[in-house]
């Protein structure tokens, strides 16, 4: 009978060997949801979240050196022409929406322990090249970057599924929101530390640079350089751990059906010590395949949560990269902090004012974004945050945009106007940000996790593709920066649609990722 034997996903019986593997491993993952957190967690979050630190820097360092490349490599407009500020921050998101394909899959296929620590090294490599970029008869230094950035981008796209679904797959039901959430948490603290670095190299740099005379900014260039380079360091330091961090063994149950393995494994992490005289048992489990993957998603009960994380993650990065990589133009464009000295002293000051401006909108409204989103997200539940979070968005960018052009006026509209633009920060990250990373790594079944959760953030890079092109080819309509309040309502546009792609979405909270993929 299939009460005495159990049943399959479907109603059938299973044969009672299978039976008996399939409560074995029920067991054995029931370790996993149920174990106390421990150092082994703090282990993950830290060998993923640094990962996630220097992801953050590195595009985001972007902001604040395209600047500095202006005044070194086009010294008569001071700031790089549309094209090529386009091109240097453009090329990461491109990098990233094809490493998150095919990292994600390469996940699934080969395992996330073989392919994790590969993605760190082409983004030290490709951080690296960058700082000893130059100029050459055949390629401008745009060009270079941009192929650099674009291997970068690679490297960081692989990042987001494999981080996401090991953190997701080591974790305990419980703390497993707390636990994504620490991790993409350090992408806040990357940005801090790229406009730090950038306010320190600056100041270290103040005499050497109101010592250069145009157009020969050569202190300058020391500073990019710098900047961007630093990026190394704490992918360095992470690397080792990377390489040597377990398989999870959920894939090692599910996809190489090897139940002794992970059992084991279960019993390093946790230390347990019942793994002992199970033998070599083989679980019978779905194996992945495009005529699977279809069955699968073909389904409207799957498709719709596919399509629910995809298109939340694309419209929030309209925003957040619009946001993210233009926020030293829209500061420049409102007048806050703007340099009134001229000469070499008004380009120190006019990087000091980027720098520090990038410091106050991290601390003011992403780190602490980040941190509000742990505190609820096991308690509250994901759905409602991301409900609430593009809700908010969506009147944010409503008052900022159809109010642009009073409170840009005036030095009170100005304050409120940053107040405002911290105050989306805050509730991008207490928010769909945070959200649109952490559903993604639940709700798939082990066999396509990390493909589906590339899918998502593959989709969110798209959407950060266009809001850059648009950004840029939009912003001067009717003046410099004449057009930026528009773009704010466009973004209040697309945040609104993204109420409607999450209500598509099921709430994980409380559940193991077994119920939540029916598997």
């Amino acid at each position: 009978m299939a009460s005495e034997k159990g049943s399959s996903v479907s109603g059938e019986p299973l044969p009672q060997s299978s039976y008996v593997l399939d409560e074995r491993r029920r067991a054995a993952l029931a370790e996993v949801d149920n174990a106390k957190f421990s150092w082994f967690h703090v282990k993950v979050c830290f060998v993923a979240g640094v990962g996630f630190f220097t992801d953050a820097y590195d595009i985001f360092a972007i902001n604040i050196a395209s600047t500095m490349l202006g005044y070194v490599y086009d010294p008569k407009h001071k700031s790089l022409s549309t094209n090529a500020g386009l091109g240097v921050k453009v090329a990461t998101p491109v990098g990233t929406l094809v490493g998150q394909l095919l990292f994600g899959w390469l996940a699934d296929v080969v395992g996330r322990k073989k392919m994790y620590g590969f993605e760190l090294i082409i983004i030290i490599f490709a951080t690296f090249a960058q700082a000893l970029s130059a100029n050459g008869p055949a390629v401008t230094i745009v060009g270079v970057l941009v192929v650099w950035r674009f291997l970068m981008g690679i490297g960081i796209g692989g990042d987001y599924p494999l981080s996401a679904v090991i953190s997701s797959e080591f974790a305990s039901t419980r703390s497993r929101g707390r636990l994504m959430c620490a991790v993409f948490a350090f992408q806040g603290w990357g940005q801090l530390a790229a406009a730090l670095i950038s306010v320190i190299t600056v100041a270290a740099y103040k005499n050497s640079i109101i010592g250069d005379v145009s157009p020969n900014f050569n202190a300058v260039d020391h500073c990019w350089r710098i900047l961007i380079g630093m990026g190394c360091v704490p992918g360095v330091i992470a690397l080792y751990f990377r390489l040597t961090i377990p398989e999870t063994p959920r894939f090692t149950m599910d996809i190489e059906r090897n139940i002794q393995q992970a059992t084991k494994d279960i019993d390093t992490i946790l230390a347990t010590n019942e793994s002992k005289g199970l033998g070599h048992q083989q679980l019978d489990a779905p194996v992945a395949s495009w005529a699977d993957f279809r069955a699968h998603f073909g389904q409207w009960k799957h498709m719709k949560v596919l399509i629910g994380t995809a298109y939340s993650w694309f419209a929030l990065d309209i925003a957040f990269y619009g946001l993210g990589l233009n926020s030293s133009i829209i500061l420049q464009a409102i007048g806050f902090g703007s340099a009134v000295s001229t000469g070499s002293r008004g380009v120190y000051d006019n990087l000091m004012n980027v720098s520090v401006g990038n410091v106050i909108l991290s601390i003011a409204g992403l780190i602490p974004g980040y941190w509000v989103s742990f505190l609820f997200i096991d308690t509250w539940g994901r759905k409602p945050i991301q409900l609430m979070g593009f809700i908010m968005l969506t009147a944010l960018f409503i008052v900022m945009g159809f109010g642009y052009d009073a409170l840009k006026g005036s030095d009170p509209g100005k304050k409120a106007f940053v107040f405002l633009y911290c105050l989306a920060n805050f509730f991008q990250n207490f928010g769909p940000n945070v959200t649109t990373f952490v559903i993604p790594g639940e709700v798939y079944p082990t066999r396509y996790r990390s493909t589906a959760h590339g899918i998502s953030a593959a989709s969110g890079k798209l959407g950060a593709i266009v809001a850059q092109v648009g950004f840029a080819q939009l912003a001067n309509i009717g003046g410099s920066n004449a057009f930026v309040g528009h773009i704010l309502e466009i973004f209040a546009l697309f945040m609104l649609t993204g109420i409607f792609s999450t209500l598509l979405l099921p709430e994980s909270k409380g559940k193991s990722l077994e119920e939540l993929s029916e598997e």
